[in-house]
């Protein structure tokens, strides 16, 4: 009896022992060996911290950013990657960033960008955040041969022929968008923001091409994949803990 009991605590000291372990090598371990490796290599970015990484000082660049008000001659890109620009400043235009206990490399220089794109099966997607996939299944996630495969398939849809055969739906999406602003400007001259409507224009165009309706009878399947995508994006900004609930980060 005393041998079992010795046998099972011991059992239950060597699991615990193993988890303790493989949690330090997520969350310090092997963060500190990737940073000492891409310093190695000449890369630049901040030292890592603990779980957050640089997510918490990205949200905060990125709510600094959209709080300021935007001129026409400002420039887009410190309002759209507030956090990219600080760093290219800060380190040079080849640098890492942390998402969680992930560095993610970024690179400016066209060789070493065109060396990357050439060897895709050598420099893959880094694995996406569970709940990404859940959300977002599409080409853009897919790698390998499943990408060629589904590439493969939907490649006869964009030949010019088809395209050209779409211009009247194009040129009816546009014309129903342009009339709307001419309404909106009947009584003289008005401040207008184009991206919602840009946004329904997008939808309309897939709608009257894929599916042969409107906008209109869409929009439902529309609202939806924007919150999707919206999910989509919250999600990827955390930090992936197997077994903890992600609704607070979605709300």
């Amino acid at each position: 009896m005393k041998l079992s009991s010795v046998a099972i605590s011991f059992g239950f000291l060597t699991v615990l022992i193993s988890c303790v372990w493989r949690l330090l090598n997520w969350v310090w371990l092997r963060p500190k060996r990737l940073e000492r490796c891409l310093r190695e290599q000449g890369l630049a970015g901040n030292s890592y911290r603990l779980l957050q990484g640089d997510s918490k000082e990205m949200s905060r660049m990125m709510k600094e950013a959209y709080s300021r008000p935007i001129s026409l001659s400002d420039d887009i890109v410190q309002r759209v990657l507030p956090f990219h620009c600080h760093f290219i400043k800060k380190y040079g235009k080849n640098f890492f960033t942390w998402v969680g206990p992930s560095p993610r490399v970024n690179i400016m220089e066209p060789e070493l960008m065109r060396d990357v794109l050439l060897k895709s099966n050598i420099f893959q997607k880094t694995p996406s955040h569970p709940l990404v996939k859940l959300l977002v299944s599409g080409l853009v996630a897919l790698e390998g041969e499943q990408w060629a495969k589904r590439r493969k398939i939907i490649n006869p849809a964009f030949h010019p022929e088809k395209l050209k055969n779409m211009l009247s739906a194009f040129h009816l999406s546009c014309s129903d968008m342009v009339n709307k602003w001419k309404k909106l400007s009947v009584e003289g001259s008005c401040e207008l923001d184009v991206w919602p409507y840009l946004e329904n224009l997008t939808g309309d165009v897939i709608s009257r091409t894929a599916f042969g309706s409107s906008y209109e009878e869409g929009i439902r399947i529309f609202q939806l994949q924007k919150e999707q995508t919206y999910l989509a994006i919250k999600v990827a900004m955390s930090v992936y803990i197997p077994g903890w609930s992600a609704s607070a980060d979605l709300e």
